[in-house]
């Protein structure tokens, strides 16, 4: 075999018989290599010109597509101290269901009897309301009095005074007249002397007229004092209605100032009722924080708070509830480059951690146990990880999910992009260029690309 002898055995021996052996001559083994290398370069070059899908790979976690319906942190919203659990760790509960019971521990809650007795406080604020409402009605009605009897002595003032104007004017006149027949005694007294002396009229007769004189002008002082009295009245009679006026606007002020108090003092009083009956439904709706219950249908996950007699904060982390049922989508992330190739309404294929799968990325046909998606949601901007994140929901056109996923588990996705040539494919990732950027309507115009 190593060809140490210059004698040869094919040359003694006929191996016409032996088939196996003739295989393995040099000549024939050749020949056989020659046609595998040509099959396998005439296959691989063949392979160049299949169709080959572009995708983009990320990893992702499946999550709930709605935010109501993803895990939660159930807090409790008063402080308190733990006094009974009603749930263990994976027990499923109600929307309501009692979770756990908690007391109070601040002083000003303490009173077991704190909402009657608050209560009592309103009602009693609420009779003071009521009291300071008579009153204002009573001062109502005593200023409406006011009013009317202001009316009838105003009448009864002016006709006063208007009885003084006519008596004024009466005696007025009167005046005139015992002006007018005090200048006529005055000429007849004189016309008497001037008789008199001439011997016409006897003294009697003077002294007559003399005496009839003495009463004309007694008559003529007391008109004068009579009408002077009259204008006395008239005066009075306007101050007696000056009077009434003052009178009654200074009872008026007085009646209305204590109205004015009464409802100060009632709107204080309804102000106050009105912040009690506040602070018993804060203490009413206060208690009832007391017992934190479930805020929807779900499973129990994790227990933050433990144990009988821990304290708790206001607002502190107590329990973590998964809901019952949720819309699942997966959550994965792209680098900033490949955002512009992620549309909504792209395929995605999924590989979940635990199903196994045989996965050809290049030919989404023919990969076996991946599941199919479809992106509904894109971040507008990159989160901390310089990543944007995408939402992609079942595929309502294939195969439902698997019903024991659960959110939280793996997801290896591969969004789909375009089709295109092997040999394009090799060259574009040998010169680093990205995938092809199109639309889903240039893919269904596109003959090429139907093709």
């Amino acid at each position: 075999m190593m060809n140490i002898s210059p004698n040869r055995i094919q040359d003694a021996i006929p191996f016409s018989g032996a088939k196996s052996l003739v295989m393995t001559l040099p000549r024939k083994e050749s020949q056989k290599r020659v046609r595998i290398l040509t099959g396998v370069l005439l296959a691989a070059f063949v392979m160049l010109f299949l169709p080959w899908t572009q995708n983009i790979r990320s990893k992702g976690y499946v999550t709930a597509l709605r935010p109501d319906q993803r895990p939660q942190t159930i807090h409790s919203i008063i402080a308190g101290r733990i006094e009974k659990w009603y749930v263990a760790e994976g027990d499923f509960v109600q929307a309501g269901d009692t979770i756990l019971r908690i007391s109070e521990v601040k002083d000003e809650y303490f009173d077991s009897l704190l909402l009657p007795r608050t209560q009592q406080q309103v009602e009693a604020k609420s009779q003071t309301a009521r009291s300071y409402g008579d009153k204002v009605g009573a001062l109502q009605d005593q200023i409406a009095a006011l009013q009317r009897n202001n009316v009838l002595k105003l009448e009864q003032a002016k006709n006063k005074v208007r009885i003084s104007e006519l008596k004024v004017q009466s005696d007025s006149i009167e005046l005139v007249q015992a002006k007018v027949n005090f200048d006529i005694g005055k000429y007849q007294l004189e016309r008497a002397e001037e008789l008199f002396k001439e011997g016409l009229r006897s003294l009697t007769d003077l002294e007559g007229r003399r005496l009839k004189f003495q009463e004309v002008q007694a008559k003529l002082v007391s008109s004068e004092n009579k009408l002077l009295s009259s204008k006395n009245e008239l005066i009075t009679a306007q101050i007696d209605l000056d009077a009434i006026d003052n009178d009654f606007k200074d009872k008026l002020a007085k009646a209305e100032s204590d109205m004015y108090t009464a409802m100060s003092s009632q709107f204080d009083a309804e102000a106050s009722v009105t912040k009690l009956e506040n602070q018993y439904s804060n203490y009413q709706q206060r208690s009832q924080y007391r017992y934190i219950l479930a805020p929807q249908n779900g499973y129990i996950a994790k227990a933050i708070q433990v144990g009988i007699g821990e304290t708790i904060k206001e607002g502190a982390e107590i329990v973590n509830i998964v809901p019952a049922e949720a819309e699942l989508a997966v959550e994965m992330y792209v680098q900033p480059v490949d955002l512009p190739l992620i549309k909504a309404g792209n395929r995605v294929r999924f590989i979940f951690d635990g199903w196994p799968a045989i996965v050809f990325s290049g030919w989404p046909q023919i990969s076996n146990g991946t599941f199919g998606g479809v992106v509904v949601a894109i971040d507008q901007f990159a989160g901390p990880n310089n990543q944007y994140r995408v939402l992609v929901t079942q595929d309502p056109e294939e195969d439902n999910w698997p019903e024991q996923l659960r959110i939280g588990s793996g997801a290896d996705g591969i969004a789909l992009l375009n089709d295109v040539p092997v040999w394009y494919e090799i060259w574009r990732q040998l010169n680093g260029f990205p995938a092809d950027y199109y639309t889903q309507e240039q893919k269904e115009k596109s003959p090429e690309l139907k093709k």
